[in-house]
């Protein structure tokens, strides 16, 4: 946990959204909303209190119904694997909680920002003595640092509405991304896919499409994870292509090029999503129909080609790739997989507590 720490403390802390959505502090409406949304977490959390210790689980959120089937899984998977913590799951995005409470996609179904859970476990009545947050994310990139700046601002009593006592004697602990650690948990990862789908393997590409974060918002230097685990699994097979839709120089595109350099100029392609969930990206991105063939394919200024799901961008180039060829799981869905994140829940649990707290009252 030193190195985490070390990383966290490193990183400036980010102003981060509170609500569910933009909210104006003189706007009594968002005000009504905001505690309207506590209220409602708060009322879950005491109903739901079982042990002296929670785990939050952190995703980023999705609006498809196999997402929230993988998310109610992990939860159980970890009430099993975690039987003296109480188990509970946020999403960070504000647009997937607003959007899954209007019912896109899906029935109505109302998640809520960490900040709610976070505050709902120091109130009076329930106070946990230990807190473990876990990320969700698939790398330590611009989304794990919002988690950690939930973290801190919990910690910190940003809003100086929480009991400042508590919060110096409350253990936090924080499990980490994924693919955290480059020499730990990228070939462990790469194992337990390659374990999966090593038969697709022998029977053409198997190409992964992670999320990315633009080169501006490269946070921690985390795209790097992709590089590292394509050349990770492929001292499996040279058959396994790691791509994204938003990491610059590792689109679509760059992938059929590596692919093409190695030889590889015809046969299957299986896609998979290299994410937590199978959803919006997965879905549309990766297996969907859009498709913006004209006798050819223009790319834009950053190298991809826009509109066009890897699906067809792969069939147009001559490959076997079409809804047969189509993984469609999440890591989250892959039991050995979602193992990896369990065990940085255990290794955090195991760890020291994140010293976050500050000032407030330094003597006790």
């Amino acid at each position: 946990m030193k190195k985490i720490n070390v990383l966290m403390i490193a990183f400036a802390s980010i102003i981060l959204s509170v609500g569910l959505a933009a909210c104006n502090d003189d706007d009594d409406s968002s005000s009504s909303n905001w505690l309207k949304y506590q209220d409602a977490v708060t009322k879950n959390v005491k109903a739901n209190k079982k042990q002296n210790k929670a785990i939050l689980l952190v995703a980023f959120g999705s609006t498809w119904q196999q997402a929230y089937d993988a998310f109610d899984g992990t939860v159980a998977a970890y009430k099993q694997k975690f039987p003296s913590y109480d188990v509970f799951l946020s999403f960070s995005s504000a647009i997937c909680i607003n959007r899954a409470a209007a019912g896109e996609n899906v029935e109505p179904r109302n998640f809520y920002a960490p900040n709610f859970w976070l505050n709902a476990f120091a109130q009076e009545g329930i106070r946990y003595n230990e807190i473990v947050v876990q990320s969700l994310q698939v790398i330590p990139g611009e989304e794990y640092t919002r988690v950690i700046n939930y973290i801190k601002d919990f910690a910190n009593n940003s809003n100086c509405d929480l009991d400042d006592k508590y919060l110096s004697k409350v253990v936090l602990k924080l499990g980490v991304p994924l693919l955290q650690d480059a020499e730990k948990d990228v070939p462990e990862v790469a194992k337990q896919l390659n374990a999966l789908y090593k038969t697709q393997a022998a029977e053409g590409v198997v190409a992964f499409m992670g999320h990315g974060n633009p080169d501006s918002y490269d946070t921690y230097k985390a795209n790097v994870r992709y590089t590292q685990l394509e050349a990770a699994l492929q001292q499996y097979s040279k058959n396994y292509f790691v791509g994204t839709v938003d990491m610059m120089d590792n689109f679509k595109t760059d992938v059929l090029e590596r692919m093409q350099a190695a030889g590889i100029t015809s046969g299957k392609v299986f896609c998979h999503p290299l994410m937590s969930i199978d959803g919006d990206h997965g879905h549309n991105d990766m297996a969907g129909d859009d498709d913006a063939w004209d006798d050819g394919f223009e790319a834009n200024e950053e190298g991809e080609v826009e509109d066009t799901s890897w699906k067809m961008f792969f069939h147009h180039m001559g490959y076997e790739c079409n809804n047969s060829t189509m993984i469609e799981k999440g890591l989250l869905e892959l039991p050995t997989v979602r193992n990896v994140w369990m065990q940085h829940t255990q290794d955090a649990i195991n760890g020291e507590a994140l010293d976050y707290y500050h000032s407030k009252n330094p003597e006790e």
